[in-house]
Formats: structure tokens, C-alpha cells, sequence
């Protein structure tokens, strides 16, 4: 079978067929398919589009291009389940999700990815923690499960490597905005973790891939389809990105949040509402709890009983970090040496962020990369965040900026400073949780 037929077949709008997905996903693995070859069929993809049996071929192919997990032999006491995001502006809500359901009787594998773009990555905000090894060897990554009941870890180079090559390939080919794309290579390394249960926090505003409603909702319905037509159950949830989720962006201060949050300390309601819903989400996919409700009252119990701390601690210690972590966080995560109120311009009421450009601003800092290889500096980034719909007076703090040096702080107070928009009237406030969708 040649590869030139195969994106010929694509490029004139026809439907690939399994061989022919197959062929393609065994190219990427092996070197057969050329750089140009793949990204010829990526753009025809792009283009044409794919249907929904094309997009689960391409997800089970890649899933099955490497390893696929199997826990059989991990003798852990739960159902194996997981959350992923879409990516958003302070979104920390894997930090408390993952020790949430693990304290109500889950077992989370969650294989997390380092930031993109203006996106915050769970696994850099683990690397602020001194120790924390976000690549164990599969004794380790058992026995963190048995212990803890969650282990938040990266990708390994033998899990879904088709996908690792033909994400590259779509990065410089400006392909990457394809919703059976984007699809297959999400779930394709979520099936190859072995999972029971999914839940997907669909992020959609201005700091979100999916500006509008309309494409927040197509990604989403195709990814609780294409999950479903590939054997994982799942359901996402759509999230409002408008504005940053919690009250800091930046690596080390959202792990500090994480933990007050865990400890009944940081009750930022939107923060506290996502986190709470898709928890519960996952407790009734897995048999954990009977309905929603039942669900809402033992992810309460977990935070209120210390539970969810317990487990993030045990987490923490058993992948090579501080044992005594989230008694002394401060001891251990890193402090910018500068900090700086951002006061605000004028009275009135926060009406508006640019959060996507905030995302910038942290990268700007130094807390985000601009090229794969740059160093990320875990101290910077912003705290205290004002909420849209709080009024403020002129000279109250909009945020504060934790920066390297003065100079990156004052820039960093200006540009946000800009970033915030204050109207002379009250606003309301839209949901953070839009709406759910299930197979």
C-alpha cells in the first residue's frame, strides 16, 4: 500500500479505510512514512475532514503504536479513572481532582503534559517540588497507586509514540487545529493508560483553544463520541475560560493554592465549583457513588475530613518528593525575589480579562516556554487575582506580580494592568460550568 494512495484518498475528500489508517500509523512508528509524506496527509485531514470511524481508527491505531497499560498486575483496590483538560490560564484543578477521587475510593493514573503556548502544564508545576519524579519506573508508579491512590506522571517514550511524532509534524505544519486531530492524540494516550473512566474539562473563552460555544461544543461531543466508539467511557464537561481559574497563574504559586485549597483554605468559588463537579463525575462513572448528589457529599467529605490532603502528601512522598511537603510547603517551593501589587487605574467594577494573553504575561515572566528547550522559572507568575463582577477601588490590588528582577515586574504591572478592563457598572457573572456532555 502506498502512502502517496493513501493521502491521495484523503486529499480528494474520499473516507480512509482501517488498513489505510493502520499503514499511516505504522509509517510514523517505524520511519517508512517521510516527514512530507505525513504532513501531506495531516493537512488533507486538516482540510477534508474526518468522520467519526476515521477518527476512533486513528485514535485505537495510535493507542496500540506502543504500550498500552495494563494494571492487572498492580493489585489496586479501584476503579482507574481520569480527567483531562483542555488547557486553561490557572487551571490547577488536577492538583486536587487526583487526591479527591483517590480519598473516595478511585485510582488515578493521570498522565499529564508540560505547558503549551500560553497554557500552564501539570507537570511543570510538579517540578517545582524538590524530588518530584514525574518519570518513575513502573515499581515506583505501582506502588505510588497502592500508597496514594493517584500518581500524576508524564508520557513515556513507549506510550502512544505515532501520536508523539504526528503532534511534532502538526505543530510546523499549522495543522494543529483539527478537532478529529486534536481528538485522536487526546485519547489516544488516555487509552493507552488503561483507563475505565474518563472525564473532559472543555475549556471555551478567550484564554481557551475553543474560543466559541460552537467549537467547544464540537470538540467535546467528538471526544465523548470517538472515547465511546473506541471502548472508554466518557463524558466532558464545557468550562468557562474567560477569565483565570483561581487566584494565582504561574507554577509554584498554584501549587501553594492547590495545597490551601486541599487544606479548606483557598475556596475560590469558580475553583472550588469545577473541582467538585468533575471529581463527582468521576466517582459515579466508576461505581463510587450512586447519583450526582451522593457524588457532590463524599468529594465534601474527602476536603472537609483531610482525606484529599492526606492523599496528595502520600503522592507527593512516594514519587520522590518531601515527605512533610504540605506542612512546610513554604520551606520547599521556590520564592520570586520580587513582588509587586498591580493597583488598579480607576474605580468601578472588573468587567473583562484577556486571559489568554495573562497566559503570555506568566510566559513573559519566565514561567512558561518560548522554544521546547528553554528552563522555566517555577517562582514567577501573578497571585491575588481580582474575579470578574469584583468592584475595586482606584489603587487596590488587581493581582501581584512575583517576578525575577524589578524591571520583568514593572513591565509585567503594566502589561497587566491593561489586561483587566474596569467598567463603571456591575456585571454578571456566567457559569463557570456551561453544560455536560455524555454519549
Amino acid at each position: 500500500m502506498l502512502a502517496q494512495e493513501i493521502i491521495r484518498i484523503k486529499r480528494d475528500g474520499q473516507t480512509l479505510a482501517r488498513a489505510h489508517v493502520d499503514n499511516f500509523v505504522t509509517g510514523l512508528v517505524d520511519g517508512s512514512w517521510s516527514e512530507g509524506q505525513a504532513a501531506a496527509l495531516a493537512m488533507a485531514m486538516f482540510l477534508k475532514g474526518m468522520s467519526r470511524d476515521e477518527t476512533v481508527a486513528l485514535t485505537q491505531a495510535m493507542t496500540h503504536s506502543g504500550l498500552v497499560m495494563d494494571w492487572s498486575s498492580a493489585h489496586l483496590n479501584g476503579p482507574i479513572l481520569d480527567k483531562h483538560s483542555s488547557g486553561g490560564v490557572g487551571d490547577k484543578v488536577s492538583l486536587m481532582l487526583a487526591p479527591i477521587v483517590a480519598a473516595c475510593g478511585g485510582v488515578v493514573p493521570m498522565i499529564s503534559g508540560r505547558g503549551l503556548g500560553h497554557t500552564g502544564g501539570t507537570l511543570d508545576k510538579l517540578g517545582s517540588i524538590p524530588g518530584y519524579n514525574a518519570t518513575p519506573d513502573v515499581a515506583t508508579l505501582h506502588r505510588a497507586l497502592q500508597t496514594a491512590g493517584c500518581a500524576i506522571i508524564g508520557q513515556t517514550a513507549d506510550l502512544a509514540p505515532a501520536d508523539r511524532r504526528l503532534y511534532a509534524i502538526r505543530d510546523v505544519t499549522a495543522t494543529v487545529e483539527s478537532v478529529p486531530l486534536i481528538t485522536a492524540s487526546i485519547l489516544s494516550k488516555k487509552l493507552a493508560a488503561g483507563l475505565q473512566g474518563l472525564v473532559m474539562d472543555v475549556k471555551v473563552g478567550n484564554g481557551a483553544f475553543a474560543a466559541s460555544m460552537d467549537m467547544a461544543s464540537t470538540l467535546a461531543e467528538s471526544l465523548v463520541q470517538v472515547a465511546s466508539g473506541a471502548g472508554l467511557p466518557t463524558r466532558a464537561w464545557i468550562t468557562d475560560m474567560n477569565q483565570v481559574l483561581g487566584r494565582t497563574a504561574g507554577n509554584a504559586l498554584e501549587v501553594q493554592e492547590a495545597i490551601d485549597f486541599l487544606k479548606g483554605q483557598a475556596t475560590e468559588p469558580r475553583q472550588l465549583e469545577v473541582t467538585r463537579r468533575l471529581s463527582a463525575e468521576l466517582l459515579v462513572m466508576g461505581g463510587l457513588a450512586a447519583n450526582d448528589a451522593e457524588a457532590l457529599q463524599k468529594v465534601d467529605q474527602a476536603l472537609k475530613s483531610g482525606r484529599g490532603l492526606e492523599q496528595f502528601s502520600r503522592m507527593i512522598s512516594a514519587l520522590g518528593g518531601p515527605a512533610d511537603f504540605v506542612d512546610r510547603p513554604a520551606h520547599y517551593l521556590p520564592v520570586a525575589p520580587v513582588q509587586l501589587t498591580v493597583p488598579a487605574p480607576c474605580s468601578g467594577w472588573v468587567s473583562s480579562m484577556a486571559t489568554r494573553d495573562i497566559g503570555l504575561a506568566v510566559v513573559e515572566l519566565g514561567g512558561g516556554r518560548r522554544q521546547a528547550s528553554d528552563t522555566i522559572d517555577p517562582r514567577v507568575g501573578f497571585t491575588q487575582f481580582v474575579q470578574i463582577g469584583q468592584q475595586v477601588q482606584a489603587g487596590e490590588p488587581l493581582a501581584v506580580v512575583h517576578a525575577a528582577g524589578m524591571a520583568a515586574a514593572e513591565l509585567a504591572q503594566r502589561t497587566l494592568q491593561t489586561l483587566i478592563q474596569i467598567g463603571d457598572t456591575p456585571v454578571t457573572l456566567a457559569p463557570v460550568m456551561a453544560h455536560r456532555v455524555t454519549a
